[in-house]
């Protein structure tokens, strides 16, 4: 199959329209080749092609039929064109049509068609002329990007010239609004999901026609209206105000802010501080349920402030450097509430990012839940309490609570954590049972499961971060190096604390003290959950400020 790309934009090989076609070629190509490996894909870049303006003397037509009189690259634009069987248009939207460039390689295909008027069964137009050669078969696939927020009702003259050219909807469409963006590498995590799906629908295409499920997630749009109007108000560089050219930085800190999604306000007023270390500059962005400002007088109280090299932001923000490394290698700090660092995605995601997130949602509803802690603490806590209460019976009531866990955690994913947890269980309510010896069971269950914690530091996922990693956006959480050490630290400490317990309950059951084993030993993990809680959000904000 013979595939030819017209690229149509003045940018060439820089065009943002350009990357839409390639995606769509390449999902194209990956399908077509799995029937065909014989597929040959060629591209001209009309802009660097020596194309003229139509003349309109007919002499193609009379003079010399199909030949124009102008010597130049057109011939070879008409020869790919009959040698192609999937032509495809690529774009930007000029004035709501195509570019000049593009428009004249089209008026220059006049010598493709003969002079004879015809009659269109199409209902387009009031005449027409026959072609030339034999164009039958031929798909035609137009891919543009524009600079309105939305595609919608702004190429309709670009359908009623291809209509006249191709015949009515005889070709597919894909046309984006908001396509600067492709060219800001600190939007590509949103532009690249869009050009994912851009690649889907050349599979799709390849097998047929792109289904409807698609074609609707190409007219979503890449950012709210808000949202692209404020960043693209912010990219021309020159202050409303005064008309003047504005700092780089400041640009870029408005086009941050113009990220802000308001929709996960949550009652409480943010004035993030900004601080460009090497460059001097410092900016505030004031977060209300409004939405975002940006403030240059800094006349506001901050309540958290970022002090970085701008080289080191910019890297962040366009994903050359991961924010929580660099933060872990103190190559910027955070002062003031780290709160809004760790939601940072849920601010600063975009509202179009919500969206996705609740429509992943939607389409996995029927796959599991994420695993919980309960599924595996109710196993020892079941054991230890009912043991205490009555040796044989409490046996008897831990195997059976183990048996009916899975039956109880079946909507969610059990891990290897929760079965170790009640295999290990099973085994000591047998014991309880074949010897009677409660005390015993129970101390050797608080040295288990201190070993069981102590182990997972030994691993490359402590317990605790297999259960809340999905509150810290799932496997990525596991390449956060501060979130790792918070959790290596307190699955050590959990452990520690287990083994104590054991060591502690051993001698002290031998006392007079025995009775009071039961208390201590709850006030302890009671203490312990009270830390965890404190120590997760103190040490990531201390590491933040700068102290190793």
């Amino acid at each position: 199959m013979n595939i030819l790309v017209i690229n149509g934009s003045p940018k060439g090989k820089n065009s943002n329209s350009i990357r839409l076609a390639n995606a769509f070629v390449k999902g194209f190509t990956d399908k077509q080749t799995e029937q065909n490996p014989e597929t040959n894909v060629e591209q001209l870049d009309i802009c660097k092609m020596h194309i003229e303006s139509c003349k309109g003397c007919f002499a193609c037509w009379r003079a010399t039929p199909g030949q124009c009189c102008i010597k130049d690259d057109m011939a070879k634009v008409i020869e790919k064109e009959l040698w192609a069987d999937l032509i495809i248009y690529s774009f930007p939207l000029y004035y709501f049509n195509v570019p000049g460039s593009l428009k004249n390689m089209i008026d220059r295909q006049l010598p493709m068609v003969l002079p004879f008027m015809s009659e269109r069964s199409d209902g387009v137009g009031s005449g027409s002329h026959e072609a030339r050669y034999d164009m039958s078969g031929k798909k035609y696939v137009l891919i543009s990007t524009c600079g309105f927020y939305s595609a919608k009702g702004n190429y309709d003259s670009v359908r009623h010239m291809f209509n006249h050219i191709c015949g009515k909807d005889n070709y597919e469409t894909i046309f984006c609004g908001q396509g600067e963006l492709f060219s800001i590498k600190e939007l590509s995590s949103r532009t690249d999901e869009y050009l994912d799906v851009v690649e889907l629908a050349g599979r799709e295409y390849c097998s047929g026609s792109i289904t409807n499920e698609t074609k609707e997630k190409l007219t979503e749009l890449l950012f709210p209206k808000e949202t692209f109007e404020q960043m693209a108000d912010a990219s021309w560089g020159v202050s409303k105000e005064t008309g003047k050219k504005e700092d780089p930085s400041l640009i870029f800190t408005r086009q941050m802010a113009a990220l802000y999604n308001k929709k996960n306000y949550d009652g409480k007023d943010r004035v993030l501080e900004i601080c460009y270390t090497d460059l001097g500059k410092t900016y505030q962005i004031l977060l209300t349920e409004k939405g975002s400002e940006v403030r240059t007088d800094l006349s506001l109280k901050y309540t958290t402030r970022i002090d970085t090299p701008w080289d080191v932001w910019r890297s962040i923000a366009q994903g050359n450097l991961r924010g929580d490394e660099a933060l872990a290698k103190q190559m910027y700090r955070v002062s003031g509430d780290f709160s809004l660092m760790i939601n940072w995605d849920k601010f600063f995601g975009g509202e179009q990012q919500s969206l996705q997130a609740n429509n992943k949602s939607q389409s996995n509803k029927n796959a599991k839940k994420t695993p919980v802690m309960a599924t595996m603490l109710a196993a020892w806590i079941t054991f230890w309490i009912a043991i205490s209460i009555n040796t044989q019976t409490g046996a008897l009531i831990t195997l059976g609570i183990c048996a009916c866990i899975p039956i109880f955690m079946i909507k969610h994913e059990m891990i290897i954590y929760d079965k170790l947890s009640i295999a290990i269980v099973s085994l000591l309510s047998i014991f309880v049972l074949a010897t009677n010896q409660g005390q015993l069971a129970s101390n050797i269950g608080y040295l288990l499961f201190g070993l069981l914690w102590i182990f997972s530091c030994f691993t490359k996922e402590p317990l605790c971060a297999c259960y809340v990693k999905y509150n810290y956006n799932g496997e990525d959480a596991l390449n956060n190096p501060i979130f790792m050490k918070t959790n290596y630290i307190l699955a050590l400490a959990w452990g520690i604390l287990y083994v104590i317990i054991a060591i502690w309950t051993w001698f002290l059951a031998k006392t007079d003290f025995a009775d009071k084993l039961v208390i201590l030993n709850n006030i302890m993990t009671i203490l312990m959950g009270i830390f965890t809680g404190w120590f997760q959000n103190w040490y990531p904000a201390w590491v933040a400020r700068g102290r190793k």
